[in-house]
């Protein structure tokens, strides 16, 4: 087997992740957001080096059998209002109203389309909605759209749609110079909901432009460097396809997806019931749940807390990182929502950036050390942490420094169990994994104020979701909502979904019949219950509207899980002592090193963890066992912490 590599883009940093069969490397680098290239090849570059001792990105590239990547760059985007000016044509005011309503209080519509909207008489002759659709989108480019998105409501708005589409492709052909893009809703769903097929249509608009800008050009340098196969992009289903046949708004989430896939390997290779996850990042931390060897989708997924006609894994993100701006306001120390990014950064970083995150005071905890922070390769700036603190905590407070530093991590700390209660609230029994830059920081503190006796910082967590999307397949996914429920209209679907599967996977390279295929039907009266169908000449009996849904998987070449369970216990051996702040004191505590742990190594609390990409806080009261897999396993039973 040749190399797979992974690629998980995200705000701040960008993960890498090679796996060769026998082991595993990772690197990260900074997001370079004004040409997201350049941090994809240096990270390239990092891997190789690693790999061969040197540099040498095409002999990496040209042995390398798959690159799965996923980026939140088409999130960050839609939370940051940056993109194109939508314009959109419906058939009715009312139309636009309820179009208006779905989002939260109208704020996004506004945001995203404003006053750029337009109507349409779809019962004209088609001479006269050839003269109406020209003028629309004339009217809409004037007023400075972009992108425009059709959207009819009514019984045969599909039929409307297609006759407007022959229309705009004759009036507008796309091969001018300048000519304005024209998306059509009933192309990317057949939801009859009007209101998520309108949005789904609107936020992939959204997307698309900075989608394909970047995505397209990265596969072309791939390729001039003759890679074995084309750019596999994650999605946010779970699955992997070339660029060129994934929609822009299927790369929205896809990292904490990746995330969430690891996860999933990691319970059914420990044979866990349920795993609780907080990927903690610098803009965001993402809680989801695995439970029974399973990731939760929605079936009508949200972007922005707009329903959608696609599905999307049930992950809620809360905005509270490591790049988190921690501030007081009305005496009262708030964390978040806003992030310095990685420009300019925390104050620690040096690169102009004033505000206090959690990156700062970890550094001035005496948690992280500046000499080995990010594998030692980005120095960190201790006094420009303390005046930060100074000027945003200890000052509007009047505390002094340690004080102000125990007030910012117990308001971090509490922001994250703040999330996980509001999503997941966890059984006594549940293992917490923490993965991301920041998940392991205060893991175990974090799991003691949620109840919980067992938690897991898992040997990648650094680059846990670029780690997690290696366990992805080619695959395509697809799903049509029928209003007639009736034996002969699934089965006619079910035709059209398979023919459109083949064409799909003969442009991936692959026959249908290499593939496995799950069908299934659901009521949309009792959404959370499907029924698999494999019996085209049976299909089951359930009460209209129906959503019937086409998974086709090709398996391709996955990374793979150490074996577990041989380990012989041994007391683990400190490199040193770091000393921090920690229950209101300065104290010095034993440092172990993560690659100098080999399977069956224990520690016990108070001690500090650290890897090149993270640091790990063990409290008292806590052990940590490093299992077969390379996972710390944490426990919290005072009765045990002397046990070999």
């Amino acid at each position: 087997m040749g190399k797979l590599i992974n690629i998980d883009n995200g705000g701040t940093l960008t993960d890498f992740c090679a796996f060769d069969g026998e082991r595993l490397l990772f690197t990260k680098t900074l997001t370079t957001p004004h040409d997201l290239g350049s941090c994809f090849f240096e990270g390239l570059e990092r891997l190789s080096a690693q790999a061969y001792g040197e540099r040498d990105v095409a002999r990496l590239l040209q042995e390398t059998d798959h690159i799965r990547y996923s980026t939140t760059q088409g999130t960050n985007a839609l939370v940051e209002r940056r993109g194109p000016r939508l314009g959109l044509i419906t058939a009715s005011e009312m139309a636009r109203h309820s179009v208006r309503a779905a989002s939260a209080q109208g704020a996004l519509f506004d945001a995203l389309i404003g006053e750029r909207h337009a109507l349409i008489d779809i019962t004209a002759s088609d001479a006269v909605l050839d003269a109406a659709i020209t003028r629309a989108i004339n009217e809409l480019g004037a007023r400075g759209a972009n992108r425009v998105v059709v959207s009819l409501d009514g019984a045969d708005a599909e039929s409307v749609e297609r006759r407007l589409q022959r229309i705009v492709l004759r009036r507008f052909p796309s091969h001018l110079l300048g000519a304005l893009p024209v998306a059509f809703a009933a192309e990317m769903s057949r939801d009859p909901d009007y209101g998520r097929r309108t949005w789904t249509a609107l936020f992939n608009a959204f997307l698309h432009p900075a989608m394909e800008r970047f995505l397209y050009g990265a596969e072309h340098r791939l390729k001039q460097h003759r890679t074995r196969n084309p750019l596999l992009i994650f999605r946010n289903d779970g699955g992997s396809a070339r660029v060129a046949k994934t929609i822009a708004l299927k790369t929205y989430s896809s990292g904490p997806r990746g995330g969430m896939e690891g996860a999933r390997a990691l319970a059914r290779h420990y044979a866990l019931d349920e795993l609780l996850c907080i990927d903690v990042g610098g803009t965001t931390t993402d809680v989801g749940v695995v439970s029974g060897g399973e990731v939760h989708e929605d079936h009508h997924g949200e972007v922005e807390g707009v329903a959608i006609s696609l599905p999307l894994c049930r992950v809620y993100s809360a905005g509270v990182g490591g790049s988190s701006i921690i501030r007081v306001a009305d005496g009262a120390l708030l964390v978040g929502p806003q992030s310095v990014g990685a420009a300019p950064g925390p104050a620690c970083f040096a690169r102009g950036g004033t505000a206090l995150t959690m990156t700062d005071v970890a550094l001035l905890c005496g948690l992280i050390d500046p000499r080995s922070y990010f594998g030692g390769e980005l120095a960190l700036d201790a006094a420009r942490a303390a005046s930060a603190l100074a000027l945003h905590v200890a000052e509007p407070l009047a505390l002094s420094s340690d004080a102000a530093l125990a007030a910012a991590e117990a308001a971090w700390q509490a922001s994250i169990v703040a999330a996980v209660r509001a999503f997941a609230p966890p059984r006594p029994d549940t293992l917490l994994a923490g993965f991301g830059g920041g998940g392991p920081l205060l893991l175990t503190a974090i799991a003691t104020a949620l109840g919980l006796r067992r938690a897991m910082i898992p040997g990648m967590a650094s680059v846990f979701s670029a780690f997690g999307i290696g366990f992805s397949d080619l695959s395509q996914s697809y799903q049509r909502h029928l209003a007639d429920g009736d034996g002969e209209t699934l089965r006619a679907t079910r035709r059209e979904l398979l023919a459109r599967a083949q064409r799909d996977m003969f442009a991936e390279g692959s026959s249908l019949e290499s593939c496995q295929l799950a069908w299934s039907v659901r009521s949309l009266a009792a959404p959370d219950h499907a029924l698999p169908w494999q019996d085209e000449d049976a299909p089951p009996a359930l009460p209209a509207p129906l959503l019937l849904r086409l998974d086709v998987v090709k398996p391709i070449a996955r990374q793979s899980l150490r074996a577990i369970g041989a380990e012989s216990a041994t007391a683990a051996v400190p490199r040193g002592t770091r000393t921090l702040l920690t229950a209101g004191a300065r104290r010095s505590l034993p440092l172990y090193v993560y690659a100098d742990l080999t399977p069956g190594a224990y520690g016990v609390g108070p001690c500090v963890v650290e890897e090149d990409y993270f640091t790990a806080r063990i409290d008292a009261g806590w052990r940590f066992d490093m299992s077969g897999n390379g996972d710390l396993l944490l426990t919290r039973d005072a009765s045990d912490a002397a046990r070999p």
